[in-house]
C-alpha cells in the first residue's frame, strides 16, 4: 500500500519525516546503525511492492519498518505521486538502488549491507503482533460482534480520533472482551453502527468499560452521535486515587499515561510497549494516520494492543485500592477474637486498629517527601521519584 500525501499538504509530509527522523535518534538499536541509514538518505530507488513497482529518493529509513521517499513516481505507468510518501516494510518485496547524489557514495559493500538490514528490519515477524477482527461493514462481522460484546459484563474500550477538540471525529473504536479484540471502523461503517447496535452497549448500566482516559471517547460520542457513554472503570483515575492513597494524601505533578501504567501494575517490559509509544507518536505528530483507509496493519496491532490488557489492569488497580481495606477489615476482625463481650455502647466505639490509620497516612507522607521532589504547587513530580533499597516500595 502506498500512502498519499497530497501537495497541498507539505506540512504533514514535513511533520511525517521530523517524527521518523525524532525516532531514528530515539528508537535506533544503537548509534552506528542510525549512521549506517543516514548514508543512504538522497539515494534513488526502485522499490518492488506486492502490485506496482515505483522509483524514488530515499529521504529517511526508519528502524521500526518503514521507508519514507520523495519524488516517487510509478515504473510501468510513469505517474507521478505528489508530496511525501511513506511505505511499510512489509510490503516491500524488493529494493533496487537506480543512482545517487554522489554515484560513488554507495559502493557494493554498502547495498549488501543495506539488504541485510532490509531483511532484518522490513522481513522479519513482528514481536507485537495481537489478534485482532476489524469491522468495516454492517454485514456478515457486525452483528455477531455486538451480540457477543452485548454478553459480557466488563469490557476493554478504547478510541482514536480526529480533529481540533471541539471538531473530533471518532475515527476507530476498540472493544476487548476476555477471548478476542474488535476494531470498529467508523470512519467508514458510520453513525449507523452506533444506532444499530454500539450505543447499546456504551449506554448499558450493566456492561462497565474499562477506559484509559474516558474524557475523549465520552465527549467524542456524545458531540458526534448523541451517546451517553455509561458505567465506565478510568484507569487513568484509578492510578491518581492509588497515587493518592499511597503518598498520604499527595497529588502527582501529572496523570500517568497507558504505557506508564501496564510497566509499574503489569509489569509489561519496556520492549513490549513500543506500540503504544508509536501510536501516541503519530496521533501527536500526524494524526492525520487515523483517516488512511486501508489501515496499516502496523496501526492496527497498536490499536488492539492499547486495550488489550485493560481488564486485568482493572482487577490490580481494584485490588490495590482496596488494599487498605481488606487490611482493616482483617485486623478488626482479628482483635474481636481477645476481647470480651462488650457493651452495646462500646461496640460502636472507634477501634484501636482504625485510629492507626492516621499514623499509617503520616508515615506514607513522609516516605512520599523522601522520594518525591515537590513542585511549586505543592505537587509530587513523578519523574523525580527515587527509590530506597532499604524503605518499603510504593506502587507509584
Amino acid at each position: 500500500m502506498l500512502i498519499n500525501q497530497s501537495h497541498s499538504s507539505f506540512q504533514t509530509g514535513a511533520v511525517i519525516s521530523s517524527y521518523l527522523m525524532n525516532c531514528m535518534i530515539n528508537m535506533a538499536s544503537s548509534s552506528d546503525e542510525c549512521r549506517f541509514l543516514e548514508e543512504f538518505k538522497k539515494n534513488r530507488v526502485k522499490i518492488t511492492l506486492s502490485d506496482t513497482e515505483i522509483t524514488g529518493v530515499i529521504q529517511r529509513v526508519h528502524p521500526k519498518k518503514t521507508v519514507l521517499l520523495e519524488d516517487v513516481s510509478e515504473v510501468k505507468s510513469g505517474r507521478k505521486f505528489p508530496g511525501l510518501k511513506l511505505i511499510f516494510g512489509h510490503e516491500i518485496v524488493k529494493v533496487d538502488f537506480i543512482s545517487s547524489v554522489n554515484e560513488d557514495h554507495v559502493n557494493e559493500e554498502q547495498k549488501s549491507e543495506f539488504h541485510s538490514f532490509r531483511r532484518k528490519i522490513f522481513m522479519d515477524g513482528d514481536e507485537h503482533d495481537v489478534n485482532y477482527v476489524v469491522i468495516d461493514e454492517l454485514h456478515e462481522k457486525f452483528g455477531p460482534a455486538v451480540m457477543h460484546i452485548k454478553e459480557q459484563r466488563v469490557i476493554g474500550l478504547g478510541a482514536d480520533v480526529f480533529g481540533q477538540t471541539d471538531q473530533e471525529r471518532l475515527c476507530w473504536l476498540q472493544v476487548a472482551t476476555k477471548r478476542v479484540v474488535y476494531l470498529f471502523d467508523i470512519l467508514l461503517l458510520g453513525g449507523q453502527a452506533i444506532k444499530n447496535g454500539l450505543s447499546m452497549i456504551l449506554e448499558n448500566p450493566h456492561i462497565l468499560k474499562v477506559v484509559h482516559d474516558c474524557r475523549c471517547v465520552a465527549r467524542c460520542l456524545r458531540a458526534q452521535f448523541n451517546v451517553n457513554l455509561t458505567n465506565v472503570f478510568d484507569t487513568q483515575v484509578a492510578d491518581l486515587m492509588l497515587f493518592y492513597t499511597e503518598t498520604g494524601g499527595f497529588l502527582p505533578d501529572r496523570l500517568s499515561r497507558l504505557p506508564e501504567l501496564l510497566h509499574l501494575h503489569l509489569k509489561l517490559p519496556a520492549h513490549a510497549l513500543s506500540p503504544l509509544w508509536a501510536r501516541e507518536q503519530h496521533t501527536q505528530e500526524c494524526a492525520e494516520v487515523w483517516y488512511l483507509r486501508p489501515c496499516p496493519a502496523v496501526l492496527m496491532s497498536a490499536m488492539a494492543f492499547s486495550v488489550l490488557h485493560l481488564l486485568p489492569l482493572r482487577l490490580l488497580l481494584l485490588d490495590a485500592l482496596m488494599a487498605d481495606y481488606t487490611l482493616l477489615v482483617d485486623t478488626h476482625m482479628s482483635s474481636g477474637h481477645h476481647q470480651p463481650l462488650l457493651l452495646l455502647q462500646e461496640v460502636s466505639a472507634l477501634p484501636k486498629e482504625a485510629e492507626e490509620l492516621l499514623s499509617v497516612r503520616r508515615e506514607r507522607r513522609e516516605w512520599a517527601t523522601h522520594h518525591f521532589s515537590l513542585t511549586d504547587a505543592g505537587l509530587l513530580d513523578r519523574s523525580s521519584f527515587r527509590p530506597s533499597p532499604h524503605t518499603h516500595t510504593h506502587s507509584v
